[in-house]
């Protein structure tokens, strides 16, 4: 993977997950009540699953992979390659489903789901990062 791309996607991806936390609400009522924690919760949460799998997709390539068919084939690919753990590649795979409900169906998104995808994913995202940010040496999230 091209090194400075790289870093670049992991640093986005880390600001995403740090404003993530830093801007959640203490309870589902609070997001509900609160539009701009939803717009920031769902801009981000849609951001970084895009530049994880941006990173799956680019790791795969750099193997000589066939191009993953569908984001979520990028995840299920780096779990086959031994390069996740297939628990770890299975999470992140649905995590393409969140990300999907949070660009293409906004009006219906269940912010119950998107308060409690916050306590699920952002383990598995930054879990994922580390994976990424071994192959560079100095380089830790």
């Amino acid at each position: 993977m091209d090194r400075e791309v790289t870093l670049a996607k992991l640093e986005s991806l880390h600001r995403c997950l740090r404003r993530i936390e830093t801007r959640r609400p203490s309870s589902v009522e609070a997001l509900l009540a609160d539009i701009d924690a939803q717009d920031i919760l769902s801009l981000n949460l849609e951001r970084a699953i895009q530049l994880c799998v941006d990173l799956a997709a680019m790791s795969l390539a750099d193997r000589d992979e066939p191009p993953p068919i569908s984001m979520r084939e990028a995840f299920l690919g780096m779990g086959r390659l031994g390069l996740l753990t297939p628990d770890l590649a299975a999470r992140l795979a649905g995590a393409v489903t969140l990300r999907n409900i949070l660009v293409h169906e906004y009006a219906r998104v269940d912010w119950a789901r998107v308060f409690d995808a916050v306590d699920l994913s952002l383990p598995d995202l930054e879990a994922f990062a580390r994976v990424v940010a071994s192959g560079f040496p100095g380089r830790s999230l």
